[in-house]
């Protein structure tokens, strides 16, 4: 089991974005810690009404991911998770590319479909077009990434004979595909590396128009489905999932440990194979103390 470290989100218009810590400070301690990866997310265009009732900014994934790079030097990068549909995917595709190659082949490109009515809006994508588009960019990022030629029409551009560089160290980029639908399964299984089921609870799931998911054994049906399907697809390269993990308590990470330890193999023996954690901290005193001390707890020699 791996464990990411999710740069804590801002609630509200007026938040401090780096309240929680400068992001250069914060991924050093949390590489130090034992964490294997650093995510953030994306909203480059968030609804007011959103933000008024609990929603957050963000930093641009691909800048900031960029500059946690340089300040690192064995952390993954996770885009957790950016919206294809809001880009063109030659523009995400060269964006990844170019992370992947300047951080020595550290980036996992997270991606999804989108949610948000406003901010598809405010960005002149219609949001009817949002799963098409993704397909879309998943089609068309690995003929970026080849380095080769290629010709390509899409449905708002028309690519012909055109050769991108640089080719990513990695090949492919893993390219991990949230949302809990049958939709965002079977894409898993046709085209990414991993999975990243939205475990947030109903409201969220409301918000994100996409079916709750019990942590419990029904995940463990749909994680041997889904690696079943990619078997089927002629699939050989192993299926990643993430989760979430938002149990109460978490935020003092020492406390009724063995309790979060036994939640973490559960998920293990389901087929769980990354943990994503966060502090919700609002200063870098109170992250240092969260970092060190779920590192100390879970992560030191002899407690994984």
């Amino acid at each position: 089991m791996r464990f990411i470290y999710h740069y804590p989100e801002t609630s509200g218009p007026d938040g401090d974005l780096f309240a929680a810590g400068g992001i250069k400070e914060v991924a050093v301690h949390a590489e130090r810690a034992g964490f294997e990866a650093f995510s953030l997310s994306e909203h480059p265009a968030p609804g007011a009404r959103w933000l008024a009732t609990g929603g957050h900014q963000t930093l641009d994934p691909f800048v900031t991911l960029g500059y946690v790079a340089a300040a690192t030097e064995r952390l993954r990068l996770l885009t957790y998770l950016a919206v294809a549909p809001y880009r063109n995917p030659l523009l995400l595709a060269k964006s990844a590319a170019t992370l992947d190659t300047l951080s020595a082949g550290r980036l996992i490109l997270g991606l999804g479909a989108g949610y948000q009515k406003s901010e598809f809006h405010a960005l002149g994508v219609d949001i009817a077009e949002r799963n098409a588009l993704l397909d879309e960019a998943l089609d068309v990022l690995p003929l970026h990434w080849s380095g080769e030629a290629f010709t390509f029409q899409g449905r708002h551009f028309s690519a012909r004979d055109v050769m991108c560089r640089p080719r990513p160290v990695q090949s492919p980029i893993p390219i991990w595909i949230g949302g809990n639908s049958r939709l965002s399964r079977r894409r898993v299984a046709r085209a990414g590396q991993g999975w990243m089921p939205m475990t947030g609870g109903a409201q969220l799931s409301s918000t994100a128009r996409t079916p709750m998911l019990d942590p419990g054994s029904q995940l463990g049906d749909i994680i041997a489905e889904l690696r079943g399907a990619a078997d089927s697809a002629g699939r050989t390269e192993p299926i990643d999932v993430l989760y979430s993990y938002q149990a109460e308590g978490i935020s003092d990470p020492a406390a009724d440990a063995e309790r979060h330890r036994d939640a973490f193999a559960q998920l293990e023996k389901v087929g769980v194979t990354w943990i994503l954690v966060s502090s919700r901290t609002t200063d870098i005193s109170a992250t240092a103390d969260f970092l060190d001390a779920f590192g100390a707890t879970y992560l030191a020699p002899g407690q994984r």
